[in-house]
């Protein structure tokens, strides 16, 4: 049922134009959402959808439109991070040019809103309200995240509060879209809200540890990434707040540099977060998030649903 499901959210996306003139603009918008990923949020909606009915088939244009607001973000995300590659193709803007990138992902946005314009009444009405929070929230992690770049010092509870906003509110609002269009009683459509927030922090938070400490060959990316690029991760943060004496010098001494080995860096840093247990301490608040996302579903009857599966796969990831 999961290739089946994933075989319609892909069916749908490649049944959109998205418009037509000038090709210029609407080219970009599906040179992008045909590059894959893997659909995670449309999924999302789909299972929690299927937990209440079992014609999810109706509602795929939904889950689309779901996956074009999550592409829509990343347009202008690599604008602002100047990334030249989106799994392992050229960025729109770099392919195209930043003007088009960011025209197109407006179009995009506004796309979505037609995407779900034919629920009716009620329905439409929740589903927007619900929508436009979380594509705010979204938004005010986007900028909290470019703040701390600059920011000298960075909190645990303030990475947790970005990565909420950023990462997380998209994935709640995907698994609280299916219980809506599900008809599922109100208190259900928050806890399957609240499951796909805490769920959200988690795998953020294993992305985090992954970056570190993932094998080569299946991460897909290179290793080390953040550690080089003095991202304030997690793991950067529990270093910082926990180093002590010549561990703190050169930890700080690597992040000032300006010139360094990209493998020397990666290499010190890592041996300062196994000295200082960071990997474990990770995946303790990983688990944590994740506990605490599986105990807002146990106040659902899912009935042995797709979802736990699906959800547990994605837990077990090791890339």
């Amino acid at each position: 049922m999961l290739v089946h499901y994933k075989n319609l959210i892909e069916s749908e996306i490649s049944r959109h134009s998205f418009g037509s003139q000038p090709k210029s603009l609407y080219e970009p918008i599906r040179y992008l959402m045909k590059l894959g990923g893997k659909r995670l949020r449309p999924m999302f909606v789909m299972l929690s959808y299927s937990i209440y009915k079992k014609d999810a088939e109706k509602i795929v244009s939904y889950a689309a439109a779901v996956e074009a607001f999550h592409n829509f973000t990343l347009m202008h995300d690599d604008i602002m991070d100047k990334a030249p590659l989106r799994r392992g193709k050229a960025t729109v803007h770099e392919k195209w040019n930043v003007n088009t990138a960011i025209l197109s992902g407006d179009v995009m946005l506004v796309r979505v809103y037609d995407m779900f314009l034919s629920l009716e009444g009620p329905k439409l009405n929740q589903v927007l309200r619900a929508f436009n929070q979380c594509a705010a929230e979204v938004c005010e992690g986007q900028q909290w995240d470019m703040e701390f770049e600059s920011k000298a010092k960075v909190t645990e509870a303030q990475y947790i509060e970005m990565i909420r906003l950023k990462t997380a509110v998209l994935l709640g609002f995907s698994l609280e879209l299916g219980a809506i269009l599900a008809d599922a009683p109100k208190a259900d459509q928050i806890a399957l809200r609240e499951f796909g927030v805490n769920i959200g922090i988690g795998f953020q938070l294993k992305d985090d540890l992954l970056d570190v400490y993932a094998d080569q060959k299946k991460f897909g990316k290179q290793v080390g990434g953040d550690i080089i690029s003095n991202k304030k991760t997690f793991l950067l943060i529990k270093a910082l707040e926990k180093a002590k004496g010549k561990q703190q010098k050169e930890l700080k001494e690597w992040l000032s540099a300006k010139k360094f080995n990209a493998k020397k860096k990666v290499a010190a840093i890592t041996g300062i977060y196994n000295s200082l247990g960071i990997a474990e301490q990770t995946e303790l608040k990983v688990n944590w998030y994740f506990e605490k996302g599986f105990d807002q579903l146990n106040e659902v009857d899912t009935n042995g649903s797709l979802l736990i599966d699906f959800t547990q796969e994605l837990m077990a990831r090791q890339a």
